[in-house]
């Protein structure tokens, strides 16, 4: 069963990690529900400026923006209902960590393109 993943810093960009990790959710059977800046798509879906209601099931954020950017997306993260957060290489933030976790939400320094070739993805 595939889990509801937003990816967050996604781009039309074919060879930044955000656009590889869409493909890659996608073709292990995830739901992407991507959110980005700028206008286009990814992996057949449509990059949203913001992030989708309740009612979507989003179980997963996987972050591919820096600690200066996340910021701004603090409030639509930890109210989104996610189940865990990875924190790919490079988007580390100790304060968004701590903040996750004291919101009931996993905190997990992991790269996501791993996760799903070794197949961790689903734990």
């Amino acid at each position: 069963m595939g889990l509801n993943t937003l990816v967050l810093g996604a781009t039309t960009n074919p060879s930044r990690y955000a656009f590889i990790a869409a493909e890659m959710l996608t073709a292990y059977g995830h739901e992407i529900f991507p959110v980005g800046i700028k206008k286009g798509q990814v992996a057949g879906k449509e990059i949203a400026r913001d992030f989708p209601g309740a009612e979507t099931g989003i179980d997963t954020i996987t972050l591919y923006i820096g600690p200066a950017h996340q910021p701004e997306w603090y409030d639509a993260i930890l109210h989104s209902g996610a189940r865990r957060i990875i924190f790919n290489p490079g988007t580390e933030n100790e304060e968004l960590q701590a903040l996750a976790e004291e919101a009931g939400i996993e905190a997990l320094e992991a790269c996501t393109l791993v996760l799903l070739r070794t197949g961790q993805y689903t734990t």
